[in-house]
């Protein structure tokens, strides 16, 4: 079983140079005293936070900077893309009328990087 995910969880991307955090906007539902998160709570810059900077080649500022660098891979400053939803998301725990956001969810951003969760924000409350 994963555990559910609440405000503050941490957030990795496998481009990013940083940690950032999950908010959740629409506190309905409360985990462990924190508002939780479904697989809609996905918006840039909202609902995820940048990751520091950027390295992944498919991001146009971090092209351009490594091609005016001469080849060299120059990062640039993230700016998360996340058109599509968390998934998998809970298949049996519905929170505001969306699966809920476990543990084991990832999301993927318009320039290759894949985010996931290194730690859900809460530590008692296990869903499927």
């Amino acid at each position: 079983m994963a555990q559910e995910v609440a405000m503050s969880a941490m957030l990795k991307c496998s481009f990013g140079m940083a940690p950032s955090s999950l908010i959740v906007i629409v506190p309905t539902v409360l985990a462990e005293s924190k508002p939780a998160a479904n697989i809609m709570d996905h918006i840039p810059l909202a609902n995820i936070m940048p990751f520091g900077m950027c390295q992944s080649l498919a991001n146009p500022m971090v092209a351009a900077a490594t091609a005016a660098a001469l080849g060299v891979l120059t990062p640039m400053p993230c700016i998360p893309v996340t058109p599509a939803p968390w998934v998998p998301g809970s298949p049996t725990v519905m929170l505001r009328k969306m699966p809920a956001l476990n543990s084991t969810s990832k999301c993927m951003c318009a320039w290759a990087g894949v985010i996931e969760i290194t730690s859900p924000g809460t530590t008692k409350e296990m869903i499927a």
